[in-house]
């Protein structure tokens, strides 16, 4: 009978170039070899625990959670978490190792461990003869919790190497344990991970030496094998440490900060005196624009009330708490935001002022597919001034500190041009060759190497350093790079956040970011707030300041009225170099075909001319019906239902997943799941897997087979980038305000654009010839008129220092002052001059007739003089 085994030492390939492997392919692996348990040890990171928590999950299989890291001054180890608060240690020992050295790198020494790690394992990892110093030391400082890794690779020395652990481990009074220290899942990638070595190193394979592993024995091996190799008595303490290790992901809860509540409110109450605040001033705002506001009251008061009695449901009142007090601080420092996602665009967001968006305007926008069957805190993007997000960032920093703020990280992983290129190095191929490969190679020849791509440049593909070479290359796709920092994805706690995550420090100077990324968040329901940069809302804001300083008064986007048919009749003519979103070749040539008349026409506009929908099919469909030349047929009244505001096409990533659920009987999870398939940059084919469940559900429900096909294929399309209906509603926003700009403001809108460069799709000297076409009075820049910014004169643009190529800023605004401070007088005589400026003597020794000579002092300015006997 094939003995009982635990993995405890096994390192995927978010070691970053160490592991060969995906954390999932281990789990699966050590699945399919009956193991008891396995270890994900990734080097002084916990950043590929998630992935293999996720795929543990429902299976037999215990995950534990641990790390490895070499002491500077010390042993290397082997840390496991046996409990949450071993967890919690464990990784706020990985925080401080980071934290104290550059990114990418670590930096512990035996002093951080002298309290022993509380309810962690430590086990020792040695590659030769143990040291029984560094034992003694170990078994001291984790009493009962040590234990002695022992690693047989089929070497030489293995017998020889067996019995000096063994005797070291009963020396030190710990337990001997079988450890493979796994690089890889199956023997197969072996040459993968000797490559990943040379990458590493920076060196080709031959220029390796020792560094690589001699042989293919660090994969996940048989118990077969691992019972020819290691006495039984290891096998059973592998299994039995495992058994003491009982944490699991799971156990993780996320809490709300407390600072968000007043004191003396709870979570509900606060929120709701905000909403009761925001709620007047909303209707105080739609008195001032002349508009009616008996109708729009009731209906207003309403959505709130439901929206506050769904958000207490689910216990998420901190969550808007938290994205309201982000947004406030912004607006206090006069910093322009706009609040965007599935949530953005509620009637609370919206009294909140977290959102610009009018719940009247887009009513259906809020029937949607979200809330209570998916129980998970709703999706909140804010965008930001990007000359002045870093302020908001900082704010988060200074609020809640280092310990509790930080970061989300982005996997960086391997591409096709990236994969060739340190492949290529690792095997050899001349470093002119590998340059001029990428330089060719181009996103349309896909996520797959092709041989045949490599030919047409002059590489002979049969050769085996080819083959080998490309097949290398290709397994080594999606492969984690590094980490680097998510755009903007923050996550705060009320404890330290280094004990729920560990974190590491950004190659941005006063970033950190935590190690997992949006992903890992969403899988283990850990709270992500998304502080991002938008460069419209850069524009539009200053245009708005110099309209307001312009008209004496205030002006900010709710004084914009809506629904003006001229800036509906401009959008319409494709006139729109500058606008939001609507400013592209592609956008323009759809414009006049749409004809926009209002609102929720841009909605559509915006989410239409994306990859999705037009890979999918769908705007054609949508055009046809739009203009009467098609029927808008719907195959039942549920369909009907989701697809009526698109006439009966699904444009939106939202009506996907409404259908999947109406019409081939999808639960809200198994949606949820194709909306995650959906998400942007998922690989293509991301939803294949769904293809037969969604076509026999609906041909069980008595839809057409035609219909089926048909609407998986356009479901398809968003595979590989479909928009959301509440990002579209809240970018369609900003089209309109920036539309109005131009039409009303276009001078202001010339200046707010030029100061808010690089941005968009046109540069400064396109976007001054489109603005003279409609009448603007460009003038150029003029070093006694302008200022660094463009700005307003009158109605025309006077352009700024701004626009100078070479000029610093710092020498523009010397040049500003200097041309501001008040005039120096008309000086009649020298001795005027004198006065004035209180010159020193022209020259160091004394001249013949100095400055209080009567000869100088009562001679005019501009007379001539003898020449002075000093300069000779």
């Amino acid at each position: 009978m094939l003995p009982d085994y635990a993995e405890l030492h096994c390192a995927s390939n978010f070691s970053f170039l160490h592991g060969a492997s995906h954390p999932e392919e281990f789990v699966d692996r050590a699945i399919a070899l009956g193991y008891t348990a396995l270890a994900i040890t990734d080097e002084c990171s916990l950043a590929g625990v998630v992935r293999a928590h996720v795929a543990c999950r429902g299976k037999a299989l215990k995950l534990i959670i641990g790390t490895e890291v070499q002491l500077t001054d010390g042993p290397r180890l082997v840390l496991l978490a046996c409990s949450r608060r071993g967890y919690g240690r464990l990784a706020a020992l990985i925080t401080q190792a980071r934290r104290a050295a550059p990114k990418g790198e670590y930096q512990l020494f035996c002093a951080d461990l002298e309290s022993g790690l509380e309810e962690c394992l430590a086990l020792y990892v040695s590659q030769g003869a143990p040291d029984r110093a560094a034992l003694a030391w170990l078994a001291a400082r984790f009493p009962g919790r040590a234990a002695l890794a022992v690693s047989l690779t089929r070497g030489a020395d293995d017998a020889q190497h067996l019995a000096q652990s063994i005797a070291a481990a009963d020396e030190a009074g710990i337990p001997a344990v079988a450890a493979t220290g796994a690089l890889m899942h199956v023997r197969a990638r072996h040459r993968l991970q000797q490559v990943l070595t040379a990458i590493r190193l920076n060196r080709t394979l031959a220029e390796c030496g020792h560094a690589l592993t001699v042989n293919a024995e660090r994969h996940l091996r048989s118990r077969a094998v691992l019972a020819d190799l290691y006495p039984p008595a290891l096998l059973a303490n592998a299994v039995a440490l495992a058994a003491r290790c009982q944490f699991s992901l799971d156990e993780l809860r996320y809490e709300y900060p407390d600072e968000i509540v007043p004191a003396g409110s709870s979570p509900a109450s606060a929120l709701r005196a905000l909403c009761e605040e925001g709620y007047t001033r909303r209707l105080d705002e739609i008195r001032r624009l002349g508009l009616d506001v008996s109708a729009r009251a009731a209906s207003l008061r309403d959505q709130i009330e439901h929206e506050i009695s769904l958000i207490a449901e689910l216990r998420f009142e901190a969550y808007f708490l938290t994205v309201h007090d982000i947004v406030r601080f912004a607006r206090s420092r006069g910093i322009l935001c706009q609040g965007r996602g599935s949530a953005a665009n509620s009637a609370v967001c919206y009294a909140l002022g977290i959102t610009e968006v009018d719940p009247w305007r887009a009513t259906m926008l809020f029937e949607r597919f979200i809330s209570k069957e998916r129980n998970e805190p709703p999706d909140i993007d804010v965008d930001f001034e990007h000359h002045r997000r870093e302020e908001v960032i900082q704010y988060l920093y200074q609020k809640y500190g280092r310990d509790r703020a930080a970061l989300t990280a982005a996997l960086i992983t391997y591409r096709p041009k990236s994969a060739l290129r340190d492949v290529g190095r690792a095997l050899g191929f001349e470093p002119s060759r590998l340059d001029e490969l990428n330089r060719n190679l181009a996103a349309w020849d896909g996520r797959h190497i092709h041989p045949e791509r490599l030919g047409e440049m002059g590489f002979e593909v049969n050769s085996p350093q080819v083959k080998c070479w490309v097949e290398l290359a290709n397994a080594l796709i999606g492969f984690p790079r590094h980490l680097s920092q998510h755009p903007g994805g923050f996550v705060i706690s009320r404890g330290p956040l280094c004990e729920l995550v560990p974190i590491e420090n950004a190659a941005m100077e006063a970033r950190t970011l935590i190690q997992w990324d949006k992903d890992d968040l969403d899988a283990l329901g850990l709270l992500k707030v998304d502080v991002l940069a938008l460069g419209m809302l850069s524009a539009i804001a200053k245009a708005l300041a110099l309209v307001g300083a312009r008209r004496g008064a205030h002006f900010g986007m709710g004084d914009i009225p809506p629904e003006d048919s001229r800036v509906y009749d401009m959008i319409s003519r494709a006139d729109t170099m500058g606008v939001f979103q609507i400013e592209s070749r592609a956008q323009m040539s759809m414009l006049p075909r749409l004809q926009p008349r209002c609102y929720y026409d841009l909605v559509i506009e915006v989410a239409i001319v994306r990859p999705g929908p037009i890979q999918g099919g769908m705007v054609h469909p949508y055009l046809r019906r739009r203009q009467g030349q098609e029927a808008v047929t719907y195959p039942s009244e549920a369909v009907r239902g989701v697809l009526s505001r698109t006439l009966g096409v699904p444009v939106f990533q939202e009506q996907v997943m409404q259908l999947a659920m109406v019409a081939a009987g999808f639960s809200a999870g198994q949606a949820d799941q194709l909306r995650r398939a959906m998400a942007a940059w998922k690989r293509r084919g991301g939803l294949e897997p769904f293809e037969k469940q969604l076509i026999e559900g609906m041909l069980a429900r008595g839809y057409s087979r035609d219909f089926a096909q048909s609407l998986f294929a356009q479901i398809a399309g968003f595979g590989e980038y479909g928009f959301p209906e509440s990002h579209a509603a809240s970018f369609a926003l900003l089209v309109y305000v920036s539309a109005w700009l131009k039409c009303h403001e276009p001078a202001a809108f010339l200046c707010a654009l030029l100061n808010s460069q690089p941005m968009g799709f046109y540069g400064p000297s396109q976007l001054i010839q489109d603005a003279r076409r409609h009448g603007v009075e460009v003038r150029g820049v003029d070093v006694l008129e302008s200022d660094w910014d463009c700005t307003l004169e009158g109605d025309a643009a006077r352009l700024g220092l701004c626009m100078i190529a070479g000029l610093s800023q710092e020498a523009a605004l010397r040049l500003v002052a200097a041309r501001k401070k008040p005039p120096l007088p008309r000086c009649k005589t020298w001795r005027d001059a004198r006065a004035l400026t209180h010159a020193p003597s022209p020259c160091s020794r004394k001249p013949a007739r100095s400055w209080g000579s009567p000869a100088i002092v009562g001679r005019p300015i501009g007379t001539p003089a003898a020449p002075s006997p000093c300069l000779g």
